[in-house]
């Protein structure tokens, strides 16, 4: 794996896609490639009002998060994938219910295509419940968990 053209590769792979981080850990060698994402200067994630009779619009990339009627913030999947609560099977879960939570805390992972996402926090308050199990899969725009924003 120390060879330059399968290290360019891939740089060149990860520039391609949505990846933005990429682990790769052989032996004596380890390799992290990192994508610089680009945040405008606007609200980094959209707020969605769920109206049943229209479709709903949902970011490619980012975390989305919409308000539900009892004033509850529904975390969905940004991805479609496998939802796990804690990083291993044996390590205790990022968050628990009545839990605080702050922007840039980890909330789960997603696992996708054998990579772990680690998916973060973008707003504050108390989690109040997870709305899916431990290992189960998940699509792109389902509802994960609700965050109480006035806690």
């Amino acid at each position: 794996m120390k060879d330059f053209k399968q290290i360019k590769e891939l740089v060149s792979l990860v520039n391609s896609t949505d990846i933005t981080d990429l682990e790769i850990e052989e032996e004596n060698f380890r390799i992290r490639i990192r994508k610089e994402q680009h945040v405008s200067n606007a609200v980094a994630v959209p707020l969605v009002e769920k109206v049943p009779s229209q479709p709903q619009v949902f970011a490619p990339i980012e975390q989305t998060i919409s308000d539900t009627q009892d004033g509850l913030i529904e975390i969905t999947a940004p991805m479609v994938g496998t939802f796990y609560r804690a990083p291993a099977p044996d390590a205790p879960p990022y968050v628990q219910v009545g839990e605080t939570i702050t922007p840039g805390q980890v909330l789960f992972i997603i696992e996708a295509m054998k990579m772990m996402n680690e998916i973060e926090c973008e707003v504050k308050g108390i989690v109040r419940q997870f709305l899916v199990e431990n290992g189960e899969p998940v699509e792109y725009g389902q509802a994960l968990m609700l965050i109480d924003p006035k806690a």
